[in-house]
């Protein structure tokens, strides 16, 4: 008994090292020792020479850390980036040791070395486009900030193949196994009977229910595994070239963690679920994507567009989320440039529409992206001036 209670002490003080302190996600089963303490990670045991070091305490969170030892709470995604053994940011460990040597610059600092690396300006010239290349001390607005939520990024969904493969689907769930159903019986009153294709109790499964797998031991899954539910939807057409198929929307809809396998099956857990998850759901593994970083910068000036011409073969708005028709500020939408076009997660590209024959091109906004897959990605509307639609145009910042 003395030692269970050790154990149940322990686990209430890696508890109170969660972060944040209503995490969706229960904490990682998974805990063993390592030196004097109980972790469910595998913490570095060396750091580059004269490395600032801090041992987690209990109470403490990635959010209190970064507003401690960076002056801003909202940097807590690149405290975590230095530091990638913490496989997921809602559970950090009392005992476990954080880098916390992340360098973060100011504003003017920032200027100045933007500034520093365009080189002196011939005597009397000026750039052919004063807002592109140089960034002033009053463009900047601050350090970096998180370009959106962990629910951007994980509970939204991607453009990919119109005919992707998964290695794994949803074949069951605890609640469509057999019921009982009762019938009449001469003599007794009545019996209890089992049927088979009796339909389930329950539908739209959420976070915490037991899931089966059609894959096992076999098809390489091990207990402990994440993997992400998918549920595949539309085609979606090119907007500005309807022959054009983009790809297929898949709606990412939670994650599901193995518990256990068998030969050709496994039993899961739904960790989280953003929206309700069913049997025939695809699943794939689960990569994690920290929120991009990014320092907020002016808009583009309304009377300093791009020229019409540099517009000829630009990234477009191809889908928004939801299915949106108008979109603003805060509403995530999907471009078609991705990592093959050297698209990465933190870009800004300023959104343009076409104006009469003979004007110059409206700013409509800025996007920032969140995520990229091979030749599309996922971005974020972080301001707008006007209703922004599907085929508004783009440009890199």
């Amino acid at each position: 008994m003395t030692e269970l209670r050790g154990f149940v002490a322990i686990l209430s003080t890696v508890l109170l090292a969660a972060v944040p302190a209503a995490a969706a996600d229960r904490p990682p089963r998974d805990l063993h020792m390592v030196g004097d303490h109980w972790t469910a990670w595998d913490p570095p045991t060396s750091f580059p020479e004269g490395a600032t070091v801090y041992t987690i305490v209990s109470g403490d969170t990635l959010w209190d850390l970064a507003a401690r030892y960076y002056g801003d709470p909202y940097l807590w995604p690149q405290l975590w980036e230095q530091n990638r053994y913490i496989l997921d940011a809602h559970w950090i460990y009392p005992g476990d040791p954080l880098l916390i040597d992340v360098e973060v610059t100011t504003a003017d600092e920032y200027a100045e070395s933007v500034a520093d690396s365009a080189g002196p300006a011939a005597p009397g010239a000026e750039p052919e486009d004063p807002f592109r290349g140089i960034l002033t001390a009053d463009q900047v607005a601050g350090p970096p900030v998180p370009l959106g939520a962990e629910s951007d990024v994980y509970c939204s969904g991607y453009l990919g193949p119109p005919d992707e493969e998964f290695p794994y689907a949803l074949i069951g769930s605890e609640h469509g196994a057999l019921r009982p159903r009762l019938g009449p019986s001469p003599g007794t009153g009545y019996a209890t009977t089992f049927e088979s294709n009796v339909e389930t109790v329950r539908f739209d499964l959420a976070t915490g229910d037991v899931v089966y797998l059609d894959g096992g031991r076999e098809a390489g899954l091990e207990p402990g595994q994440v993997l992400e539910a998918v549920l595949p939807a539309d085609l979606v057409t090119h907007p500005l070239d309807h022959r054009r198929v983009v790809g297929r929307y898949y709606d990412t809809r939670g994650r599901v963690r193995v518990l256990s396998v068998q030969e050709e099956t496994a039993i899961g857990e739904i960790l989280e679920a953003c929206g309700p998850i069913n049997v025939g759901f695809r699943l794939r593994p689960f990569e994690i994507q920290p929120v991009p970083l990014g320092r907020t910068t002016r808009m583009r000036p309304l009377n300093f567009p791009v020229p019409e011409e540099a517009l000829a073969d630009a990234p477009a708005i191809v889908w928004s989320e939801d299915r949106f028709v108008s979109m603003g500020q805060g509403n995530l939408v999907y471009i078609d440039r991705g990592a093959a076009q050297d698209v990465l997660p933190g870009d800004v590209f300023t959104i343009y529409r076409r104006n009469q024959e003979g004007l110059p091109p409206v700013v409509l906004g800025e996007l920032a992206v969140l995520s990229v897959e091979q030749e599309t990605a996922l971005g974020r509307i972080m301001e707008s001036r006007y209703v922004v639609y599907v085929g508004d145009l783009l440009e890199r910042k």
